[in-house]
């Protein structure tokens, strides 16, 4: 009986893994569908009908993956806000919060660049795709710009422990919103978008760079100004 048990167990263990790709090979599938067909016919003209047989599955299949249409916009982000608070709060000493900010846009892209070449011009298509499709709505700007309101939080709190002041003041917060627009931007900037190719992770680096140095100067600018009196601002 236990070598019975034991096969069944060695079975499981061996499928699982086969269950799991295919389970992400059809998610992919029914997310690129989706993508093409919202730049194409437009978010809202876009049926769930319409995504299945693009991805030719059944329209259940998709309902499954993604329960909502803004699920096949918004999942699956490889900058997941999880990865960047771990990364924010697990930070050495001597590392600053945009110094953890950095890495982690760094780990995430190289990670992104190890996969096969043609995964890694599905994903820059997709992200083309999404950000077309977002920007052409205002609904959808808003539902993505109310996304970004995490990232900001736990960056400004970082930024405010390193500045030894609270989340919500001005510096961090400030700060916070810059980096998330920043790096945003970067992927809808005219130096990106008219590129032929998607840009190597040495090049989108050079990029973030630029974005953290500006805000560095930023932090710099202010914290150097003279002290104001109660409830007067700078001019």
């Amino acid at each position: 009986m236990q070598v019975y048990v034991s096969g069944i167990n060695a079975s499981v263990a061996t499928s699982a893994p086969l269950r799991e790709r295919k389970k992400q090979r059809t998610r992919t599938s029914i997310q690129q569908a989706a993508l093409e067909l919202f730049a194409r016919d437009g978010y809202r003209d876009t049926t769930i009908a319409a995504i299945a047989a693009a991805a030719d599955v059944a329209p259940r299949t998709v309902t499954v993956h993604f329960p909502t249409k803004e699920d096949l916009l918004f999942a699956a982000d490889p900058f997941a806000v999880e990865t960047l608070t771990a990364r924010i709060r697990n930070r050495s000493d001597k590392e600053t919060t945009l110094d953890a900010l950095r890495d982690w846009m760094a780990t995430t892209m190289t990670d992104l660049s190890s996969e096969a070449p043609e995964n890694q011009k599905r994903v820059w298509h997709q992200r083309e795709l999404r950000a077309h499709v977002i920007n052409s709505d205002d609904t959808l700007r808003a539902r993505a710009r109310a996304g970004y309101y995490e990232y900001e939080q736990i960056i400004a709190t970082g930024l405010g422990q390193d500045l030894n002041q609270p989340a919500d003041s001005l510096v961090p917060r400030l700060a916070a919103i810059t980096a998330v627009a920043g790096l945003r931007e970067l992927y809808e900037s005219r130096e990106i978008r008219e590129r032929n190719a998607p840009p190597s992770t040495v090049e989108l680096l050079a990029w973030v760079d630029r974005v953290i140095d500006f805000i560095r100067a930023g932090i710099a600018s202010l914290e150097d100004a003279p002290p104001q009196k109660h409830g007067q601002f700078p001019v």
